[in-house]
């Protein structure tokens, strides 16, 4: 998996604090996760292709996550896009985005499909043969979803030696792989689990946007490899964080550790703050990898 961080600040936009974007790797695919305004002049800046992205995840209607989405539809439009472009995101989504395009007498000329989304209880939205997403419930001012990718599990490993060992046919290695039992060299049946290894656990990501304190969260995201989770504030504002429902530094720290996570990326930021190092510092109190979120830097794992 590949991260790009294309904005991560709260609120209002300014030239260097660009709202939340981001653009995630996952399998064959290139999504795109929430979309605030400037998103797409951030595309372009780090040179992403806007034919890759087929799927766009919005975690909540306000502003800062979502008001760069009519002009990227705009633009695919302008482009000539012709795939489909799906949209998932809260109840609403499609009135806000059909209105602007219909005011503007700018329907696309492409399919547009829009997912909403309602249920106070994580469900499985999007899932192929290499990727499949699920929400998760946040708890915010309005109608949050967070979004955990987790890519299909692998083939099992296979054990050459052994399988050398016992004279069978390379023209069987494919289908030891997917799990099945096959022949040795004088025909006996060979059961898979001598022949391989389980594979390494599904990859996954676990974005949490905007959302106050949440132990709840903690079962659904256990042992995800990486974890961003909203860090607005510092402690010392933590009875703002507990008023406008987001969460400290500390906080995001305490759900990582107690998740078990790999790594933790905070972002979000209140642009009240100058000095993000503050964030790294106070989290690592309680949860030693933490990596903090700045525009167009990039995670893989």
């Amino acid at each position: 998996m590949r991260l790009q961080i294309l904005g991560c600040y709260a609120a209002t936009p300014r030239f260097q604090t660009p709202p939340s974007g981001q653009v995630l790797e996952a399998g064959k695919h290139l999504v795109l996760i929430d979309c605030g305004e400037g998103t797409q002049m951030q595309l372009r800046r780090f040179k992403v292709r806007f034919s890759r992205i087929e799927h766009i995840f919005i975690s909540h209607l306000h502003g800062d996550h979502f008001f760069g989405l009519p002009g990227l539809i705009a633009s695919f439009r302008l482009l000539g896009r012709e795939k489909p472009l799906h949209i998932y995101g809260p109840k609403g989504i499609r009135e806000a985005i059909t209105l602007l395009l219909k005011l503007g007498d700018s329907w696309t000329n492409f399919p547009l499909h829009f997912h909403e989304l309602s249920s106070p209880d994580s469900e499985l939205i999007f899932e192929d043969a290499s990727l499949c997403v699920h929400t998760l419930p946040l708890d915010h001012r309005i109608y949050t979803n967070g979004f955990l990718f987790k890519l299909s599990r692998g083939d099992r490993k296979l054990k050459i030696d052994v399988a050398e060992q016992l004279g069978i046919e390379k023209a069987y290695y494919r289908k030891i792989k997917q799990g099945s039992d096959v022949p040795d060299a004088q025909g006996n049946p060979i059961a898979n689990a001598l022949l391989t290894e389980p594979p390494p656990p599904p990859k996954g990501y676990a974005y949490c946007s905007d959302t106050a304190f949440d132990p709840g969260l903690i079962p659904q995201i256990k042992g995800v490899d990486v974890l961003y989770h909203e860090s607005t504030f510092l402690q010392s504002e933590a009875a703002l964080a507990r008023k406008t429902k987001h969460s400290t530094a500390e906080e995001a720290a305490r759900i990582a550790r107690d998740a078990g996570v790999g790594r933790l990326i905070l972002g979000h930021y209140s642009t009240r703050y100058t000095d993000l190092e503050s964030f790294r510092k106070e989290a690592q109190e309680h949860f030693p990898g933490v990596e903090l979120a700045e525009e167009g830097a990039v995670f893989q794992w």
